[in-house]
C-alpha cells in the first residue's frame, strides 16, 4: 500500500518569496509550493514510478494499492482512521505500507519505523472566585501555576536528555508544549475556573501508564478540584521491525544499499497516518526520498529541488520492484 494525504496546511502568502500555489521553479531547479515536501511530491512519485514500471512491462508478484486520503493534517480522524475500519480496506489484504517521511539536510535519507503518540490533554482547575484585590486562598491561578510548573519541569528533563545524548533524536524523547489557556471574565474578578491545554508527544519507548500516573500526581499536588481530560489520545507504541530477519525490511534496506543510499532510522517526531496501520499490526515505513534538502514542511517558502524529486522516482522504481516481489511468509 502506497499512501499519501491530499490535504496541506494553510499558508501566509505575504511571507513567501513566490506564490505558494504557483509551483514556481527557480533557475537552480528549486520548486516552491505548499505541499512540495508534505506531501504532494510523494504521491506524484508513486504514480510516475508505477507508470515507468508499466512501460517496462514489469509484472509485480503483489498488488499495488495507491491511496490518497484526506484530513491527515488535522489528525486523520475522518481520513485514514475511518478508512482502515471499512470492509473495503480489509478486502485489500494489505501486507506492508509506505507513507510519508521527512527531508534530510545531509546526504542521508531518513527512514521512520514508528512515531510518537499524540496526547492533547486539557487540565481544568476550579476554585473560589473573589475580588481581584484580595488574597483568596486556593485560587485557580495558584493551582494552574503548580500545574504549569510540573509540566514544564518534565519538559526540561526531556530536553536535557535529548541534548546530552548525541545518539538520541527528537522522536526518542517526549515533548510537552503549553498551547492553550482559557479562563477569566474581567480584570478585577478572580475566576472560578481556568484550563490549560498541553500538546504532549509520547515516545513509544516511554511507559504511557507511568506518564499518566505522573499527570494524576501533578493534579493531586496542585490542590483540590483539579482534573484532566484527553482531547486526543493516541496509542502509537507499535514499531515496525527493522531487523535483518524481517522480509519487508530486508527488501527495503537491501535495495537502498544497492543504490548506495545511506539511511538513518528514526522514530517520527510528529504524527502521520502510519499510526493507524501500525495499530492494526501492519508494518509501515515512513519514507520521503528527499536528501540534501532542508526540512520545510509547514514552513514558509517550502520547496523541493527538481533533481531530488526526479531521483525520488528512480528510488521508488527500485523499492517497489523489491517490495512487491517479497515472497509470502
Amino acid at each position: 500500500m502506497l499512501n499519501s494525504h491530499m490535504d496541506v496546511v494553510p499558508v501566509f502568502p505575504e511571507n513567501w518569496t513566490y506564490d505558494p500555489f504557483s509551483a514556481h521553479k527557480t533557475e537552480n531547479g528549486d520548486i516552491f509550493a505548499r505541499g512540495s515536501q508534505d506531501m504532494k511530491c510523494v504521491g506524484i512519485q508513486y504514480i510516475e514510478a508505477i507508470r515507468k514500471l508499466q512501460s517496462q512491462q514489469f509484472t509485480p508478484c503483489r498488488t499495488f494499492h495507491v491511496t490518497f486520503v484526506p484530513d491527515e493534517e488535522i489528525g486523520g480522524m475522518d481520513g485514514m482512521k475511518k478508512f482502515v475500519e471499512m470492509d473495503y480496506f480489509k478486502s485489500l489484504n494489505v501486507g506492508f505500507a509506505l507513507d510519508e517521511g521527512l527531508a534530510n539536510p545531509t546526504d542521508a535519507f531518513t527512514v521512520f519505523y514508528g512515531e510518537r503518540s499524540v496526547w492533547w490533554l486539557k487540565v481544568i482547575c476550579k476554585g473560589p472566585p473573589g475580588h481581584g484585590s484580595r488574597f483568596v486562598e486556593g485560587t485557580v491561578g495558584e493551582k494552574m501555576c503548580k500545574i504549569v510548573q510540573s509540566f514544564m519541569s518534565f519538559r526540561e528533563e526531556q530536553k536535557k536528555r535529548l541534548s546530552s545524548n548525541p545518539d538520541l533524536r527528537l522522536g526518542d524523547v517526549t515533548t510537552v508544549n503549553w498551547t492553550i489557556t482559557e479562563g477569566g471574565v474581567q480584570a478585577n474578578v478572580i475566576p472560578a475556573e481556568m484550563s490549560a491545554v498541553f500538546d504532549i508527544r509520547v515516545t513509544p519507548t516511554m511507559d504511557a501508564v507511568e506518564l499518566e500516573n505522573k499527570i494524576k500526581l501533578w493534579c493531586d499536588e496542585a490542590g483540590e478540584e483539579v482534573s484532566y481530560e484527553f482531547l486526543q489520545r493516541g496509542n502509537s507504541c507499535q514499531l515496525t521491525p527493522t531487523t535483518v530477519d524481517d522480509p519487508w525490511w530486508k527488501a527495503f534496506s537491501t535495495t537502498c544499499k544497492k543504490m548506495n543510499m545511506k539511511i538513518e532510522k528514526e522514530i517520527f517526531p510528529a504524527g502521520t497516518d502510519s499510526r493507524f496501520l501500525r495499530e492494526l499490526g501492519l508494518p509501515a515505513i515512513g519514507f520521503s526520498p528527499m536528501n540534501n534538502t532542508p526540512i520545510l514542511l509547514h514552513d514558509h517558502d517550502e520547496f523541493l529541488n527538481e533533481k531530488v524529486f526526479l531521483h525520488g522516482i528512480e528510488i521508488y522504481c527500485e523499492l517497489l520492484t523489491a517490495l512487491t516481489n517479497v515472497q509470502p511468509f
